[in-house]
This record gives C-alpha cells, sequence and structure tokens, in this order.
C-alpha cells in the first residue's frame, strides 16, 4: 500500500518516463537494482558506470558546458561532496532518509549516506587458520606477521578514519611500529589484492573491502575475513542534480535505492545505510568516517 505522497511521486515519475543514473556500483550490482526498478515502477533506466573520480570530472564538465542529462548520483563520497561543492546538487528530503543509520543524514548537505565501503582484514585459509588471525592492529605487531602484510595503496579515507577513531598520534605510531616491525607490502587495487588473496600470493591484507572479501569466500576461494578493531568505513553518497530532467523519478529512484535497492546490494554483500532492511555480519561495528573535511585535507592523508 502506498501513502497520497508516495502515489503521486510515482505518477508524476511514470509521467517522466526514465531517470539516468551515474554510478560508481560495479555493473554486475547496479544492473539488477535499475532492473527491480524498472519493474516495480515501469519507469526506464540508464546507467553510466565509471569510477568515482572519472563521475566527478563527467559532472562538473557537463554542468558547465549547459548539459543537464543525468538525475542521480551515487559515488564515493569524497567525489559525490566534491560534486555538492560545484554546487550542482539539490538538497531533498524523503520519509525514507529517516530509516539510515546515524549520521547518514546531514543538515544541508545535499547527498546522504547510500552504503558503506568498509575496510576489514582479510587472509588466505591455507595459509592463516581463523584461529591465529589477529583480531585487533596491535595483533599484527607480532614478529610472525612479518612479510606477511599488505595494503591497497590508495585507502587514504581509511587512514583518515583512523586518525579519527584512534587520534592521530596514536594510529600514526601504531602504523609505523607495524611497518618497522614487519613490513607491509603495497598493492594497487582492491580486486588485485582479491585475487592475489585467492591464489595465496598475499596471505594477510588490512585494507580490504568487506563486499569483495566477503564475496570472495562465498564463491568458494580459500580467504575468510577479520574484524580487526577499528572497522573503518567510509559513506557512499546518493543524491539528485539540481537540473534534473527526471525530478520525480530521481526522487523516487533515490528513494528504491535506499529501501528495496539495499536488500539488492546485501546479496552482494555490500553494506547498505538502511539496517532496516539488512543487518550487519556479526562482529562488524564500523567507525563510519565523516568526510565533509575530507576534501579540504586530501593532501594531508594522501
Amino acid at each position: 500500500d502506498y501513502s497520497a505522497r508516495e502515489l503521486a511521486l510515482i505518477e508524476a515519475a511514470r509521467i517522466e518516463g526514465s531517470v539516468t543514473i551515474y554510478s560508481s556500483l560495479p555493473v554486475p550490482i547496479m544492473t539488477p537494482v535499475a532492473a527491480a526498478f524498472r519493474e516495480k515502477y515501469g519507469i526506464e533506466t540508464s546507467i553510466w558506470r565509471g569510477g568515482s573520480e572519472e563521475i566527478l570530472q563527467r559532472s562538473v564538465a557537463e554542468a558547465r558546458a549547459g548539459r543537464h542529462m543525468v538525475d542521480v548520483v551515487e559515488t564515493a563520497s569524497p567525489e559525490v561532496e566534491g560534486i555538492a561543492r560545484e554546487r550542482l546538487l539539490q538538497i531533498i528530503d524523503s520519509p525514507v532518509f529517516d530509516e539510515l543509520m546515524d549520521g547518514s543524514v546531514s543538515d544541508g548537505r545535499a547527498w546522504v549516506n547510500s552504503r558503506l565501503i568498509v575496510f576489514v582484514g582479510a587472509y588466505n585459509t591455507l595459509h592463516i587458520a581463523p584461529e591465529d588471525a589477529p583480531q585487533t592492529f596491535e595483533d599484527l605487531l607480532d614478529p610472525k606477521w612479518n612479510g606477511r602484510l599488505t595494503v591497497e595503496a590508495n585507502d587514504f579515507g581509511w587512514i583518515k578514519g583512523m586518525a579519527n577513531a584512534l587520534g592521530e598520534d596514536e594510529a600514526s605510531s601504531l602504523l609505523r611500529s607495524i611497518v618497522d616491525t614487519n613490513g607491509v607490502g603495497v598493492r594497487d587495487g582492491h580486486g588485485l589484492i582479491t585475487n592475489m588473496l585467492a591464489s595465496g600470493e598475499v596471505e594477510f591484507t588490512f585494507t580490504q573491502y568487506y563486499e569483495q572479501a566477503a564475496n570472495a569466500r562465498d564463491q568458494g576461494a580459500p580467504v575468510e575475513v577479520a574484524f580487526l578493531d577499528p572497522v573503518i568505513a567510509v559513506p557512499t553518497g546518493i543524491a539528485m542534480f539540481t537540473n534534473a530532467p527526471h525530478p520525480n523519478a530521481a526522487k523516487l529512484f533515490i528513494e528504491f535505492f535506499l529501501t528495496d535497492g539495499q536488500e539488492i546490494l546485501a546479496e552482494f554483500d555490500y553494506i547498505g545505510s538502511n539496517l532496516n532492511r539488512q543487518s550487519l555480519p556479526e562482529g562488524m561495528n564500523p567507525v563510519v568516517v565523516e568526510m565533509s573535511d575530507y576534501l579540504d585535507e586530501y593532501q594531508k592523508w594522501h
């Protein structure tokens, strides 16, 4: 059953007939989300998938050229905040926002948290038994991890999150001590690390995306997840463009993404911001990083 507000929104969106989305979600995940939206409402979807930086650059370039063809953006919070600072996003409100986890909606911010990028430990179970896996970052100071640790090269938001959770001096001291004691290999790309975990070339990493490690595990790879305390999460944002050609369809898609869409994300091990539609895995209690000042501090964390 729909409320009068929902019925009016659906009718207006159907008159518009379509919605265009820029998203950094992988195509195999965004495709079933879009298909479910079309099936439920009879509204066509057009999706352009790119990396978060590509989406920022494309959005700004198109706006400066006076080309307003896109309705919704869903991408990493630093880039969606960058789009907001270009004054390209419209603040909207929705009853659905009340269902989101604390901190997902900020006053005056044009985007809301749509899902979490959760950084976890992950290991190859042929090299490391579950009972031997570390539980905290302090555990990584044990000399038994010498030469066995890997991180991803570009997880600047994770570094900020560690500083927020532990205090900057403590986080810096801890991470430097881990490197000084045991060394840390650096690889470029979480997908590459996932493949190297599965093959055993990487034994343990502590900055892996949860959904990638969990999906590899679910597909039968010898990979398991370790929730090192603190578990850091960076939000991804969803928003509507100010000059959206299909504003009602845009609002409807955003509400769909934050409700039914969250259940589809969960099928692929993604962590959504609406915990009414998904439960956090046991042991995952993420510290969600406030990213409003991240762009101002980018060079520092880089």
